[in-house]
């Protein structure tokens, strides 16, 4: 007896165990060598913004053939013009010390001065509010401290203004360069001869500047409401201007007018020639609208590229044409050899580009037509007007309108009961068969029990 034959349960083997499900393997990364534990938690393995230094340089260790040690060893640089002898340290390898020139000297760099002589003083660089002792002075601490004007006004001897030194300087050196060329064409390039220093605009730009961070908060929002102001009477005077303009004059050869010309007074105007000419004007028409809009937005802006504008153009002409055409525009440019953009668009090229483009649609235009006309034209040769594709079949309709209502004769019993078996039967059979006698279609009486 076991546990089961006490308690009275069936002996019913244990259910099979279920597999556990395999979870998916996941891949252990290997924290790299020379990263800590709490930089590679903090990261979790992610790469870095900037470019770190490679894991193999971290570790690595010079050859064992090499000999490193750091001296304390003289060094002068090339930057001093009194050879002073200073010391550093310097790594030196297998026991040879590094040559050559400090590493530090290459990153001294010098304005180069222009210098005159007497003679060229006198004969150039006179001028009655400067000394040539003061001009001497001016030179040497500009060569001194490498154009630093404001140092230069502190350490100049005589009450002299930044603007005043500037204007001395650049004035003295660009005579003695013009004075010293050949010809002028061989210094008109050089900064000092093509841009030349002006005392005036820079007096005048620096009192602008002190007035401007001289405002206070309510200045600064006065200026910017009438900034505003001004740009919007600007805009309104712009748009007030582009309304006044005329529009572009209609061509006398597009619009429905000129279509009811083009077909003539002898001609038949049947609604073949309405829907082409309507098709034909239409477009004409809307592509003038598109051009004026264009043309309007384009003069709100005050600067723009012309090739920006003749895409507008190019685009505002083909919005009417569909897809297939703007391809055989584009098929008919590259056979006649033209870019579809002009390599230097002037605005004579834009004009007669946009101008072919337009021709080029009129042609197409008129090809499409002519393959109409050319079909409707085959088509009455023919005499299969009544077959041609939007035009309504006559000889059933001439029938059903040509056939009178006659009624039918009001009869009452057994006239309704043929008419119904006529209905109910097919109009072929109904002449062949005869008609039921008039109580052939009554239900028998059913029979009682005084009938026995």
């Amino acid at each position: 007896m076991d546990a089961k034959d006490i308690l009275g349960l069936p002996k019913t083997p244990l259910p099979i165990a279920q597999e556990k499900k395999s979870r998916p393997h996941k891949d252990s990364q290997r924290k790299p060598d020379g990263i800590s534990r709490e930089v590679y938690a903090l990261t979790g393995g992610v790469a870095p913004l900037m470019p770190s230094i490679d894991v193999s340089q971290l570790k690595r260790r010079p050859p064992s053939d090499e000999k490193i040690t750091w001296q304390w060893l003289p060094f002068t640089s090339s930057a001093r013009k009194d050879n002073l002898q200073l010391y550093h340290w310097v790594r030196v390898v297998n026991g040879v010390p590094p040559t050559g020139d400090y590493s530090f000297a290459k990153y001294n760099k010098s304005v180069d001065v222009i210098r005159y002589t007497d003679e060229e003083y006198a004969k150039y660089l006179t001028d009655p509010k400067w000394t040539k002792e003061e001009t001497d002075q001016l030179f040497d601490l500009c060569e001194r401290f490498d154009l630093r004007f404001i140092i230069i006004a502190d350490r100049f001897p005589t009450p002299r203004t930044v603007e005043e030194l500037k204007d001395r300087y650049y004035s003295a050196s660009r005579a003695i360069l013009v004075a010293r060329a050949p010809s002028p064409g061989e210094v008109a390039s050089h900064p000092l001869v093509k841009e030349p220093y002006n005392v005036t605009q820079e007096i005048e730009r620096k009192r602008a500047l002190s007035m401007v961070l001289s405002q206070t908060k309510h200045q600064e929002r006065k200026d910017a409401e009438v900034l505003a102001e001004a740009k919007r009477i600007a805009e309104s005077r712009m748009a007030a201007r582009a309304a006044e303009e005329p529009d572009l004059p209609v061509p006398p050869d597009i619009g429905p007018e000129s279509a009811e010309r083009a077909i003539g007074p002898g001609d038949t105007i049947s609604p073949s020639n309405v829907q082409v000419h309507a098709a034909a004007a239409a477009p004409s028409t809307s592509v003038i609208a598109d051009n004026s809009s264009t043309l309007a937005s384009l003069r709100m802006l005050k600067v723009y590229l012309r090739t920006y504008a003749l895409e507008q153009m190019v685009q505002a002409a083909s919005s009417s044409a569909g897809l297939r055409t703007i391809k055989r525009v584009e098929q008919t440019l590259q056979d006649l050899g033209i870019n579809l953009k002009p390599k230097v668009p002037t605005k004579a090229v834009c004009a007669e580009h946009l101008e072919l483009r337009k021709e080029i649609l009129t042609l197409l235009n008129l090809q499409k037509q002519l393959q109409y006309k050319e079909a409707e034209g085959s088509s009455f040769r023919d005499g299969s007007y009544g077959d041609m594709p939007g035009t309504a079949k006559r000889s059933q309709r001439a029938v059903d309108q040509d056939r009178t209502f006659v009624p039918d004769t009001i009869s009452f019993g057994g006239d309704r009961g043929v008419k119904r078996e006529q209905k109910r039967k097919g109009p072929g059979r109904a002449s062949e068969t005869p008609s039921s006698p008039a109580g052939a279609h009554k239900r028998p009486r059913k029979m009682k029990a005084s009938d026995l």
